[in-house]
């Protein structure tokens, strides 16, 4: 596992030493939940933005099967690749 040093002010030590006595947890296990808790928070934001972008795009909504079928063999025509 990988040291890390951080530089935290009296308050902030304050507030990590209270999760930690709620958590009844070791700082440093507590810093990796909130590393992870963060992560995750902005992994299901970066989610969100994709399936909006995803939902703005126009796309078209396909034939019914028998005119795909009739398209495509009309553009694929057997034998015309050779």
């Amino acid at each position: 596992m990988a040291r890390l040093d951080v530089r935290l002010d009296d308050e902030q030590r304050q507030r990590l030493e209270e999760l930690a006595a709620r958590r009844d947890a070791p700082i440093s296990e507590v810093v990796r939940c909130l590393i992870d808790d963060a992560y995750e928070i902005v992994m299901r934001e970066r989610r969100r933005e994709a399936v909006e972008r995803l939902a703005s795009l126009e796309v078209e909504d396909p034939p019914d099967p028998a005119t795909l079928s009739r398209e495509l063999e009309a553009a694929h025509e057997p034998g015309g690749l050779y």
